[in-house]
């Protein structure tokens, strides 16, 4: 996108991220770095932000409610992005924004930023609101009081691959084919796509402002959570049926959620606060103002599945986990759905003996460890109309990707480095198992992932109810493996 003349901003202008940490700063970030912006990020531990940054981009120390780090933090910049708030603290997070936003909102004027751009809640600010969507609201107005001008974005839902709404949809839907919903889950909402508020952030760069403006901003559809389950279990397909009750507090909501989802009960509390209360754009300047088209919840709730879908493969999906057996998790590490069971095993053999071990699994090989057991499998799998271990693998060449190899598909390959399955026998989900094989002249890693994404609960009571024999062949199957890589190497040099 070109920057417009007028805009005053130019892409060697210092941009100050603040939240990069978070889950739209962390997005953000990406995209002011694809578009080569000069970006400096603060954070209050720097060292972990250091890692997901490109060396390109500056990243300092600073507190929101640290003064003189503020100071240091605005030298030279022209736009700063306010995307911080304290609904994680233990302590009073109205005090807590309303002081930070002081801070920022006079350190910006004192150090020239010529812009402020913040993310806010939507709400009728005409009628009563929960604290959560007060203290936004009211942050924005602190912001404005600096005199630096504001463009203040206010957000319903955001649906995307890893936020907060999603995650406890998600959880919700997943455990519970039956729920008892109390009257929030009717609110109405216009939830927006990740990807559509972070276009409205990006071209917030670019707009040619005089003065401080508010944009509410949401998706094509106004729609309740109820709604929203609805979508969710359809794309998933489940079937969920939901129970209304006339009463049922924040605080019994809050505790319930935390129960049933990943959110933390005084999260969910606040959280369950805002939803009790409509949250629809009704100020349309944005859609003049901008040229973000915002997508409906069909095509965003396919988003985030996809960008999961993605963004999970891309990770090798066991980058941040330990093997299995040194987790206090029985029955798999849990990443977004999935259940994942990650083995490491070194190997006196160069990586590419180790690999090729590795790539003539399956067929008259067999699986390298129980045999029985996974023959045994593929007879119940065909019992129930699937393929069963009929199919074998190719003979007389090497693996291709959409090979079969008895109830897999071969998904994935890097040649001497890794090779993916994608189950096709019956489940209540989706399953992969993966191998990938790292080292030097001397020695390997051998990892091995198993990954299995439930379909509702009957695909998670599949998942930990079989988890015994899981433990037992997929340790068996990296041992075996590494056994059969060095007792060929041992033939091959006799």
């Amino acid at each position: 996108m070109k920057i417009p003349e007028s805009s005053g901003i130019r892409p060697n202008d210092l941009i100050l991220l603040t939240g990069a940490t978070g889950y739209v700063g962390g997005r953000l970030l990406r995209e002011l770095e694809k578009r080569g912006q000069h970006i400096r990020c603060m954070a209050r531990r720097p060292e972990n932000l250091r890692s997901r940054a490109n060396p390109q981009t500056e990243v300092i120390y600073g507190d929101v409610l640290d003064q003189e780090s503020l100071i240091a933090a605005m030298d030279q910049v022209k736009t700063a992005y306010y995307l911080v708030h304290s609904m994680g603290s233990k302590a009073s997070f109205e005090e807590t924004d309303r002081q930070a936003a002081i801070n920022f909102g006079a350190a910006a004027r004192a150090s020239g930023v010529e812009r402020i751009i913040y993310l806010g809640g939507l709400g009728n600010q005409d009628k009563p609101l929960s604290p959560h969507l007060r203290s936004r609201q009211e942050v924005g107005d602190i912001l404005r009081e600096s005199g630096v001008p504001v463009i203040e974005f206010r957000a319903s839902i955001v649906l995307g691959s890893g936020s907060l709404s999603f995650e406890m949809i998600r959880s919700l839907v997943e455990r519970l084919p039956i729920m008892i919903t109390p009257r929030w889950v009717s609110s109405p909402a216009q939830p927006i796509a990740i990807e559509d508020l972070i276009a409205y952030l990006m071209e917030g760069l670019d707009l040619a402002i005089g003065k401080s403006r508010i944009y509410e901003i949401g998706g094509a559809d106004q729609v309740s959570y109820a709604d929203l389950m609805r979508v969710y279990a359809s794309h998933r397909g489940l079937r969920i049926r939901m129970l209304p009750v006339p009463v049922l507090t924040p605080l019994v909501s809050s505790l319930w959620l935390g129960l049933i989802t990943p959110l933390y009960a005084r999260i969910g509390r606040k959280l369950v606060e805002s939803i009790v209360h409509s949250t629809v754009v009704r100020d349309k300047s944005a859609l003049q103002d901008f040229q973000v088209v915002p997508m409906g919840v069909n095509e965003a709730m396919q988003q985030a599945l996809d960008h999961e879908d993605h963004e999970f493969a891309i990770t090798r999906w066991s980058d941040s986990l330990s093997s299995a057996g040194d987790l206090p998790t029985w029955g798999g590490v849990r990443f977004g759905t999935r259940l994942v069971d990650s083995r490491t095993m070194q190997i006196a053999l160069p990586p590419q003996i180790v690999y090729r071990t590795v790539a003539a699994i399956g067929g008259e090989t067999g699986w390298y460890a129980y045999n029985w057991l996974w023959q045994i499998r593929g007879f119940l799998d065909m019992l129930i109309g699937g393929v069963g271990m009929r199919r074998d693998r190719p003979a007389f060449r090497e693996l291709e990707v959409g090979d079969t190899v008895d109830f897999w598909r071969v998904e994935a390959i890097e040649p001497d480095r890794r090779l993916r399955f994608i189950a096709e026998m019956k489940l209540p989900g989706r399953a992969w198992l993966e191998f990938e094989v790292t080292g030097d002249a001397e020695s390997s890693t051998l990892r091995q992932t198993a990954v299995f994404d439930p379909r509702g609960l009957f695909g998670q009571l599949y998942w930990y109810g079989i988890y015994p024999l899981h433990q037992l062949v997929f340790k068996g199957m990296i041992e075996g493996l590494a056994s059969a890589a060095l007792s060929q190497n041992q033939d091959g040099t006799s």
